[in-house]
């Protein structure tokens, strides 16, 4: 079961699609929420959730204190289901947290926006590989406010991210099979 940890929306569950999607566990959520709160990265924040699946990383944000998320799933069913916890979240948050649900391949999404996002969350399938995430992160970077915080999830086995010359990396950390990239804009 995925479930909101902390905020005002905590301990909501969240809908989880059938399949396609891989939700992040409760431990690793846990850690990088406790490192974002401590940074002082949530409160106000634009959010962007890539590959949202269920949408729980944005919609957590947004439970502790994010001005706005949107979620971008390009799977219609997993979107769908992003679309439900939304509203759940929105409800259960109970002020004018701008929630978006867009149906869309990350990179399609990416070249229509317009930003700023001060913090991104990027979870995508295992089977995307690292020259098509270096595309994508190439795509997000002039998207980013300064300083904004970019957390990017892989299989532990992968490599590093390739990072676009206006982005950073500040950390990383190791959970069993995930591992977790830390980046941020430079100056």
């Amino acid at each position: 079961m995925t479930r909101i940890i902390a905020g005002r929306a905590g301990s909501l569950s969240l809908d989880v699609p059938d399949a396609g999607t891989r939700p992040t566990s409760d431990r690793v959520r846990e850690s990088l929420f406790g490192a974002l709160e401590s940074a002082d990265a949530l409160r106000g924040a634009a959010v962007l959730d890539l590959y949202a699946g269920s949408g729980a990383l944005a919609l957590e944000a947004v439970s502790r204190g994010a001005a706005s998320a949107d979620l971008v799933e390009k799977s219609a069913k997993a979107a769908a289901v992003a679309q439900r916890n939304a509203g759940r979240v929105a409800k259960a948050v109970g002020r004018d947290a701008a929630i978006r649900v867009h149906r869309s391949s990350a990179d399609a999404f990416l070249r229509a926006a317009r930003g700023p996002f001060d913090l991104v969350f990027l979870d995508p399938p295992y089977d995307v590989g690292e020259t098509e995430l270096a595309s994508t992160l190439a795509l997000l970077e002039p998207l980013l406010s300064t300083g904004a915080d970019v957390v990017i999830e892989r299989a532990a086995r992968s490599p590093e991210p390739a990072l676009p010359d206006g982005m950073i990396a500040t950390r990383s950390k190791r959970y069993g099979d995930t591992a977790l990239w830390w980046a941020t804009t430079s100056d």
